[in-house]
């Protein structure tokens, strides 16, 4: 075994890596970019080093500066992840070269399975199932044209080195295939920089279905059983779990069997997943199931195939790597139980899950589950890299348990003032269709209305907020928050502001929730199922019994850059006055005074970006 690993990524994986290299007495390197120097897996790695600016371009996928750092570390492996090199043949090649194990498939397996149409030509040789379409040579428009009105619409366009949803059309009538085509080809060629195609037979209904194998150098290939990932957005993964609902003993020991039939095909070595498309119109069926792609490295989602196996996926691949024949065989791997991992990332439903940057100033996890995550409170998401912040992983001996105990967790997530999908994602796992196993690839597309939280808090995010600023005991509810007036008869009207909008409500009975408050950067925050909300004072209006209420905070409602000042601090304005123009996705909105008053604090700089949440400016009342 080699005593020290380089791990060629960053952010969560990274920090997988080293918790499992740690333990088994490793001494790991971490690689950073410019922007990751102060990044968590660069704090929990034995040693680090620079490779290069933010863009990964300039750092991570630069082979030449990770097998500099490998040979100024002294590093005798090299652990590449998931993502940016992972299934690069030539870069595992170049670790071979250069004396160092590859931990990793074998360069030859990436290349075999890393073109779609020659994977799957390869996957039906070896007999494995593989969704009917088109994998010819001939790329004219015109041939294409011809097989797809064959095939029978509807039908998928896909690039042949695609990956990541990138490259891919579904096309439902034919005189809209030329133009899908040209659209798909040339999003391929700017991705990939390859614009072929293959195309398939798109299944309306479909289940995204996977088989964890694995091999080793003595010719041993198992499976650890499959996931289920269909509950995806933008043909991206949100929510995976173990092992798939509702598939019988006799169609999980078909496709599982066809996996490891997949993985002798290519001699594979170490960590890979062979995924399956299922058509589930009449119910999940071994004969409706056909081989789409395989991945030759390890799964963001591998957590969940941990969880019901009782493996160290990691381990098995250092082991592996090292020459060790694998540590179980077939007949000795068993399921326990049910496991769903959640991705939480750093984005906005609410506003199309535009991605939310900035720093965590306020980060709390669920206790009592699984949590991989790359950062802590104080670090920062950019927009360099992808905007997970962590998955989260709950076990259970059931299903329904798994989800329910998932879907707390993320009811109880708090962070701030970055957004996340946490209360999208507890919506899903407590969704009466997800929890009755009735699940397929457009899943939150077609529940999407019920599944995104609103943009404006609702009545019980209202009716929390208020319980939060109002005690119900003997307290002076003239003293429950400075700047918050109310009369003590609880018909009495509250007014007060959440993200910076106006609310009106009356005081909270006995029975509300209030959720939980936390103050952060002197604002104070409400963490109602799993979402944040700034609550203040409102100045637009009048506080009950004639006190006015309010800070006059003007928030930035999204990351964006700042256009244009119009104010500076001590300015007197006029309500409704312009004071910032703020630019984001190529739109422009204006932000105004709330009321008369005066600049009382100005953080927005022109041409600077700012987070979503962050103050620009306070505007307070003018003297009576």
């Amino acid at each position: 075994m080699f005593d020290t690993l380089l791990i060629a990524n960053r952010g969560e994986i990274a920090c997988r890596i080293i918790r499992t290299a740690r333990a088994m007495g490793i001494r790991t390197v971490a690689v950073h970019s410019d922007a990751d120097a102060a990044a968590r897996h660069v704090r929990e790695a034995d040693v680090a080093v620079p490779i290069g600016p933010a863009p990964a371009r300039e750092s991570y996928l630069v082979a030449d500066r990770i097998l500099a750092a490998a040979r100024e570390t002294g590093a005798q492996a090299i652990h590449p992840g998931y993502g940016f090199l992972s299934e690069n043949a030539d870069f595992a090649e170049a670790v071979v070269a250069a004396g160092l194990v590859w931990v990793g498939a074998p360069p030859a397996a990436i290349r075999a399975m890393g073109l779609k149409d020659a994977a799957k030509a390869l996957m039906a040789e070896a007999g494995v199932p593989v969704t009917p379409g088109y994998l010819g040579e001939d790329q004219s428009p015109a041939r294409l044209q011809t097989a797809a009105d064959a095939i029978g619409y509807p039908v998928l366009i896909k690039a042949v080195a695609g990956g990541g949803g990138k490259g891919m059309r579904r096309v439902d009538r034919a005189a809209d295939f030329p133009d899908a085509l040209i659209s798909c080809r040339r999003e391929a060629a700017s991705a990939f920089g390859d614009d072929r195609v293959l195309l398939e037979k798109y299944i309306v209904n479909p289940r995204h279905i996977e088989v964890q194998v694995f091999g080793d150098t003595h010719g041993r290939v198992v499976h650890l059983f499959e996931r289920d990932c269909s509950l995806q957005r933008r043909h991206q993964k949100v929510i995976e779990e173990a092992p798939a609902p509702g598939i019988d003993p006799l169609t999980r020991a078909t496709i599982c069997d066809a996996a490891v039939r997949a993985a002798r095909a290519v001699d594979y070595v170490g960590a890979g997943t062979i995924e399956f498309i299922a058509d589930t119109s009449t119910g999940l069926d071994a004969s409706r199931i056909w081989f789409m792609e395989m991945n030759t490295r390890l799964q963001v989602e591998h957590p969940v195939t941990e969880a019901i196996t009782g493996i160290d996926l990691v381990e098995w691949q250092l082991r592996v790597a090292a020459g060790e024949p694998l540590p179980l065989a077939q007949d000795e791997l068993s399921i326990d139980g049910h496991a769903i991992e959640a991705r939480l990332y750093a984005e906005n439903p609410a506003l199309g899950f535009l991605p939310s940057t900035g720093p965590l100033r306020h980060l709390r996890l669920p206790k009592g589950l699984r949590v991989d995550t790359g950062v802590a409170e104080g670090d920062a998401v950019t927009p360099h890299y992808d905007p997970m912040i962590a998955k989260v992983i709950a076990h259970g001996r059931t299903r329904e348990g798994a989800a329910r105990w998932l879907a707390s967790g993320m009811r109880r997530t708090e962070i701030w003032p970055v957004r996340t999908n946490a209360a999208f994602l507890a919506r899903a796992l407590d969704d009466p269709d997800f929890v009755a196993g009735r699940v397929d690839t457009g899943f939150i597309e077609r529940h999407a209305e019920r599944l995104i939280p609103p943009a404006t808090p609702g009545p019980d995010v209202v009716a929390a907020a208020a319980a939060a600023i109002v005690p119900h005991a003997d307290s002076d509810p003239w003293t429950a928050l400075a700047g918050f007036r109310a009369n003590a008869d609880p018909a009495t009207a509250l007014r007060f502001a959440i993200d910076g909008q106006p609310v009106e409500t009356t005081l909270p009975g006995a029975h509300v929730r209030p959720g939980r408050t936390v103050s952060v950067d002197g604002q104070t925050i409400l963490f109602a199922e799993g979402a944040g909300w700034a609550i203040g004072p409102d100045r637009a209006g009048a506080g009950v019994g004639g006190g006015s209420v309010g800070d006059g905070a003007i928030l930035a409602p999204m990351p964006g850059r700042i256009v244009s000042v119009a104010a500076a601090q001590g300015d007197t304005v006029v309500a409704g006055q312009r004071l910032v123009v703020l630019e984001a996705m190529k739109m422009e909105q204006a932000l105004v005074a709330p009321f008369a008053g005066r600049i009382a604090e100005l953080r927005a700089i022109e041409g600077g970006q700012v987070t979503e949440g962050s103050l620009l400016v306070r505007v307070e009342p003018l003297p009576k």
